[in-house]
């Protein structure tokens, strides 16, 4: 399979985007305002625990509360008290602990805590955090407070797997775990050894900082989305990196040279006058996953509807004409449809609870094989997932792992004239409504005389025929209505003013 990755800079912000086979399958994207989170270490300080919920909010200095559920309060937190530092920090945490035992809780209100991202802020929650403190290298991952070593599952050699978890342990300092990254595959001692050296040197100074800055503040910052994709997924199956920008591309060969000199030659900087995404027919792909509705190649589609908890996909035949017979022909374009998901899932990073109606098939036996198909086609996706067989109606309940918004909710904002519904109100109804707020301001003034502020689109509307609603309205409420376009208005606003005074009577009625 050949894989690429394509970094394209902008006034406006990044993007990356991964290709297998030519063929886009995941986007990232980071907009100034919306720097990467995940990652991040803070020295945080619990300012609500709940029992019954098993979690607590803790304060780590950003607009909403991060959540911490106790389930993800690990062994390091145990050791936090001495990392604290001073005797008077020391008393006050063994008055906590005391306490915490009393409560039968974990954590007690007003104690800091060290807690690390482990989850973006998505809509009106607030970030998940925990306190099981983890720093990834290029090579390593540092595990502050335990003293296991693991080896990443994705290296397959049992014999490569054993020598270097032999070489994880011989290097493991006193008080810390290892995780050996998929990336270190025949490396040697001293290279890990190097890695390892820069993580503890990170590992002191948040330490230091921890021990003189009182909470809530930012210990550490994780690397930024393209220096973590770099680190994280710039892996030997990787053929190339290409990168439009020549700040990027200085940035990502002086990175790897310290750490991998043999994938310098991989990394190259685009020069053609000709957009990088618009090169590579990625620019359409992109537009294509924040559309509602995805084609498929037999003729027919995909409806992706996205809430803030939940995802529901509906495979359609469309124009699909089947050939032979039915069923036989409704399981391959449910297989097709299974693909473009598995797909569409990455491309869109959709995560949480994922509902999906495919096409109904009696067949017990290729609803079987479907699930089954759709299982080992999201094996190449890095997040988790988890499918349930095809339920009673019809349907294919998953969940997938949610580390960041997806791409619809990163890079669009509510619609002001729908606001998010995706919808507007009808003619009729908007002309429903200024006539409930003519009758209202009826009932609170004497004013008989009004000018009516409307869209273009509306004025038409009202004014068509001879009877038209318009007059009809004015007859009924016995009033004189002057219509003004206002083309700065949307089509379901609407502004009342009074002749006789000037007085904007709008905000009189608004409910």
């Amino acid at each position: 399979m050949k894989k690429e990755i394509l970094i394209n800079a902008s006034i406006a912000g990044t993007r990356v985007a991964i290709l297998e086979n030519k063929k886009l399958v995941e986007i990232y994207v980071e907009l100034p305002e919306q720097e990467r989170m995940v990652g991040n270490i803070y020295k945080g300080v619990v300012e609500n625990v709940f029992k019954g919920m098993g979690a607590c909010f803790v304060d780590i200095g950003m607009e909403q509360n991060a959540f911490l559920r106790f389930s993800d309060i690990g062994e390091f937190f145990e050791n936090y008290g001495p990392i604290i530092g001073d005797e008077e920090d020391l008393t006050l945490w063994k008055k906590q602990q005391e306490e915490k035992k009393r409560k039968n809780v974990p954590l007690v209100t007003n104690q800091e805590i060290l807690v690390q991202v482990a989850k973006e802020p998505i809509g009106t929650k607030g970030a998940r955090v925990t306190s099981e403190i983890t720093l990834p290298g290029r090579f390593l991952v540092l595990v502050p407070g335990y003293s296991h070593v693991g080896v990443s599952r994705k290296i397959q050699s049992i014999r490569e797997r054993r020598r270097l978890k032999h070489l994880a342990r011989k290097i493991r300092p006193d008080g810390f775990g290892l995780i050996v990254r998929t990336v270190a595959e025949g490396k040697d001692e001293a290279t890990l050894r190097k890695d390892l050296e820069n993580l503890m040197k990170t590992w002191e100074r948040i330490e230091k900082r921890a021990r003189k800055e009182k909470g809530p503040v930012l210990l550490y910052k994780d690397m930024g989305m393209v220096s973590s994709i770099i680190r994280d997924l710039f892996t030997p199956d990787v053929d190339r990196v290409v990168v439009d920008s020549r700040r990027l591309y200085r940035e990502i060969v002086s990175y790897l040279k310290d750490v991998s000199p043999n994938l310098v030659p991989r990394v190259e900087l685009y020069r053609h006058p000709v957009p990088l995404f618009d090169a590579y027919d990625v620019e359409k792909e992109f537009d294509r996953c924040l559309s509602r509705r995805v084609w498929l190649k037999s003729g027919g589609y995909l409806l992706f509807d996205q809430t803030e908890a939940l995802v529901a996909i509906d495979v359609n035949s469309g124009k699909y004409v089947s050939k032979g017979e039915q069923e036989e022909a409704t399981y391959r374009l449910n297989l097709e449809a299974a693909q473009e998901i598995a797909r569409q899932l990455r491309l869109r990073d959709l995560g949480g609870i994922i509902v999906i109606d495919f096409v109904d098939m009696p067949s017990q036996e290729k609803r079987d094989r479907l699930v089954a198909e759709f299982r080992r086609l999201l094996r190449n996706d890095r997040a988790k997932t988890s499918v349930a067989p095809i339920s009673e109606f019809g349907l294919v309940e998953m969940t997938r792992e949610r580390v960041r918004p997806s791409v619809m909710f990163s890079i669009t904002e509510p619609c002001p004239v729908c606001d998010g519904l995706g919808h507007i109100l009808s003619k009729p109804l908007v002309a429903t409504k200024i006539e409930v707020a003519i009758r209202r301001i009826r009932t609170m003034r004497r004013d008989r005389r009004f000018f009516l502020y409307v869209h273009p689109v509306m004025v038409d509307y009202l004014t068509s025929g001879l009877w038209n609603r318009l007059r009809r309205m004015m007859l009924k409420n016995f009033v004189t209505i002057e219509l003004v376009p206002d083309d700065k208005l949307n089509y379901q606003e609407f502004r009342i003013v009074s002749k006789k005074t000037g007085e904007d009577l709008t905000n009189l009625i608004k409910t």
